[in-house]
């Protein structure tokens, strides 16, 4: 789904980002910059900078920064095309797709969250008041589900019927069968998917009802859970249950705990830990993980991960390399699930997600526990088997910080122990470290804070050139602002990484300096710079008869470029034409 280029400008440009963050936060004017508590991080000084002009915003805290479409995608938790979309809607722009049938497949969402909306109104109502729904009512206070827990999560009952559902919706075959709620039988009559099960509605994160899942009454023959099948709504490898309730606690919490039910979800809410979430069906998938690191860094799983095995490993192991993510494990007692737990002991839930064990730890000790250690056979077969899982991890520090674990406890020379992992570990690739730079202000950055303020950029901009920057970061982001003819946006998607976040912190920043006397401290330090080059090569034994001139015509024009000599713009263009050729001269 791609929304037309000119429509994603227009409503960039239409947006007022001040009053949007005001959304969300408190925000007040300091000079030409709006400043607040950062959403993203907690403070009490104010670190977050927006630039209204621009409609970028930046924290000098946790780094956070972007447009106004991040920041909504950031605070709703939304993908671009659903930012966009809502600040469309805040200012009243009618979106345009890409092409006719995206447009189209908009449409289609809409009716089909429509009927689903429907769907839970009426399963809901159903378990509410119906008659045939005595059974689940009673089935569910059993399980601790009282009146207010019913209608929080809105849960519903799909009668043991063939049609009662498609009756009284009347949908459309076609929609019927493209939300997941029926089908088209043998005989070409519409009939309902859910038939005599409490239902869990699903939400996506906007609140949007886009499946169910159906949990069988205890006695009766057929599969425990039924969810809905894939549909243009619901894709159970991206699908979180009870992520829409969850989101703003995890977000705080900056971590999410993974549950395998329904039903565990609503435990870790009734015990006071409201950031639970659980797969709809299938294992945790990289689409998961992708969807999780929007909203925190710290991943609980709250299930057994052992039981998938080695490749399940490799996978955690990846996701937090590549996401910079930390999984953890909760320490549950064994055969409790955290929806049993949370009525039977609270307590002892909210401490197996307090105190939880790295991924790694978890599955050593879980290695440890099931070895026989009384002989010396069965400690030497219980490390062999504990180094397996050790060596899975791609960190040789940590893999060695075990290995003295596994050493104490089978009672083996920890050397010979890393001398037995050493032969079987995997190679691994270290991560490049991130490239540390100085936020000192200088000239430099002076003068790119001046060019990317909106009010200075059409004075500052052409009067700079990149022979005037030493810092290979400043004139790489120099150079994507030229580049850009002074559009900061297309400036910020074309430069890396470094140089864009560059211009973005200079963006949220009040500037300061006059565009001229900035330019003419930059001429002066980039001409005494080649004096001394040449008096370098004039030492060198250089040829006194060319460099001499050179370096008496250079000292005349440093001195015509002071400050307080007030020189014409025509002395100041000469001397920088000069530097500039002398730099290519250089190179």
């Amino acid at each position: 789904m791609a929304i037309v280029d000119d429509d994603i400008a227009t409503v960039r440009d239409r947006t007022d980002m001040v009053a949007v963050a005001s959304q969300f936060m408190q925000v007040k004017r300091v000079g030409r910059r709006w400043t607040g508590l950062c959403p993203f991080h907690g403070e009490k000084t104010p670190s977050f900078s927006i630039n209204a002009d621009e409609k970028l915003f930046y924290c000098f805290g946790c780094q956070a920064k972007g447009d106004v479409i991040d920041l909504v995608k950031d605070l709703q938790h939304l993908d671009f095309v659903g930012a966009v979309e809502w600040l469309a809607g805040q200012c009243g722009v009618t979106l345009r797709y890409t092409d006719k049938g995206q447009g189209e497949s908009r449409k289609r969402k809409t009716i089909l969250t429509e009927a689903l909306v429907a769907a839970v109104d009426w399963y809901h109502q159903r378990l509410l008041t119906g008659p045939d729904a005595g059974a689940a009512r009673a089935y569910l206070r059993q399980r601790g589900f009282d009146g207010d827990t019913v209608r929080r999560y809105r849960l519903g009952w799909a009668p043991d019927d063939w049609d009662q559902l498609a009756r009284h919706l009347r949908l459309d075959d076609k929609v019927l069968a493209d939300t997941g709620l029926g089908f088209l039988n043998r005989r070409r009559r519409q009939q309902d998917f859910f038939r005599g099960r409490v239902l869990f509605p699903i939400f996506d994160p906007q609140d949007n009802p886009i499946g169910f899942g159906g949990r069988i009454m205890p006695g009766v023959d057929g599969p425990k859970y039924l969810n809905t099948g894939q549909t243009l709504l619901y894709d159970k490898t991206k699908v979180l249950y009870g992520l829409n309730w969850a989101k703003d606690p995890v977000v705080k919490a900056d971590e999410v705990i993974i549950c395998e039910g329904y039903t565990d979800v609503i435990g870790f809410a009734d015990a006071g830990v409201p950031r639970a979430v659980a797969t709809c069906g299938t294992s945790l998938t990289e689409e998961h993980v992708r969807i999780l690191k929007r909203f925190a860094r710290r991943v609980v799983l709250a299930f057994d991960p052992d039981a998938a095995g080695a490749a399940a490993a490799e996978r955690v192991y990846a996701w937090e390399r590549t996401h910079e993510l930390e999984v953890v494990v909760a320490d549950l007692p064994a055969g409790h699930d955290p929806g049993d737990l949370a009525r039977s002991d609270p307590e002892r839930l909210r401490t197996a997600v307090e105190e939880p064990a790295p991924f790694l730890g978890f599955r050593v000790a879980q290695s440890l526990s099931e070895g026989r250690t009384a002989t010396p056979e069965g400690r030497a077969r219980t490390a062999a088997a504990a180094l397996e899982v050790i060596g899975e991890h791609p960190d040789e520090l940590v893999r060695d910080q075990y290995v003295m674990q596994v050493a104490d406890r089978c009672q083996i020379d920890v050397d010979r122990l890393r001398a037995s992992l050493r032969t079987g570990a995997r190679p691994r690739v270290a991560p490049a470290a991130p490239r540390r730079r100085s936020t000192v202000d200088t000239p430099e950055t002076v003068a790119l804070r001046l060019a990317v303020d909106a009010e200075h950029r059409a004075t500052m901009l052409p009067l700079l050139h990149e022979v005037l920057f030493t810092d290979d970061l400043h004139a790489v982001a120099f150079r994507a602002l030229r580049d850009a003819g002074g559009d900061l946006h297309a400036a910020l998607d074309a430069a890396d990484p470094g140089a864009a976040d560059l211009l973005q912190r200079l963006a949220a920043e009040d500037e300061t300096g006059d565009p001229a006397d900035v330019r003419r401290t930059l001429l002066r330090l980039e001409g005494w710079r080649e004096v001394e080059r040449l008096r370098v090569d004039l030492r060198a034994g250089g040829a006194p008869e060319a460099l001499s001139p050179l370096l008496s015509w250079l000292l005349v024009r440093l001195e015509a470029v002071r400050q307080d000599a007030r020189p014409e713009r025509a002395e100041e263009d000469q001397l920088l034409t000069w530097l500039s050729e002398r730099a290519e001269e250089r190179s």
